[in-house]
């Protein structure tokens, strides 16, 4: 009977342990997953934004081109039409030259606009990579701790320690912005 109660005792301390682990690592996870959705649709804003602003830079460098282009053929057009066409197009060629200065002066601005957005996707990125590991180690955490409480298994209990030691380090990084790569999104990207 005393083996029994002890027998009884060491479940209870482990199925105790196994629920600590399991309502520990489900609230992290819970507080991560708000976290990376917002860290999601940061990136999605950062994602668009790039894409508008590459847009637009590809729009400047076509429309400069086609004022280049316009220019040339004004000036040939001057140059063989005789006075009264060179009178012509002398407006028209001032014109297409203020165009031309303008664009020279957008496209840089444009191009960094860009980067700079797709910078900020790209280390957004690196954060959603962390909450997407942490989740994962988690996942599993949890899943180890409960074959743990099955199998009356101290070892399995401390797998899942081991694994949601991982998790709360790869979430934690992702709340304080480190950057801390995960091997384990290297792997599956």
């Amino acid at each position: 009977m005393e083996i029994e109660l002890d027998a009884e005792a060491k479940d209870k301390r482990l199925n105790r342990m196994v629920a600590m682990t399991v309502v520990v690592l489900s609230v992290f996870m819970g507080l991560s997953q708000v976290k990376d959705g917002n860290i999601v649709q940061n990136m999605q804003q950062a994602q668009s934004a790039a894409v508008d602003h590459w847009g637009e830079y590809q729009a400047t460098k076509t429309k400069l081109h086609i004022d280049e282009t316009a220019l040339a053929q004004s000036r040939f057009l001057a140059a063989i039409g005789g006075e009264r066409v060179a009178a012509a197009t002398a407006v028209e060629q001032a014109r297409l030259k203020g165009e031309m200065a303008k664009y020279d002066k957008e496209i840089p601005q444009l191009r960094k606009q860009a980067q700079d957005d797709q910078a900020q996707y790209d280390a957004l990125n690196v954060h959603d990579d962390q909450f997407d590991a942490s989740d994962a180690l988690i996942s599993t955490a949890v899943a180890i701790a409960a074959v743990a409480a099955l199998a009356e298994s101290f070892p399995a209990l401390i797998a899942a320690w081991l694994f949601g030691a991982g998790g709360l380090v790869m979430g934690l990084a992702g709340f304080l912005g480190l950057g801390l790569k995960s091997p384990l999104a290297s792997l599956l990207s």
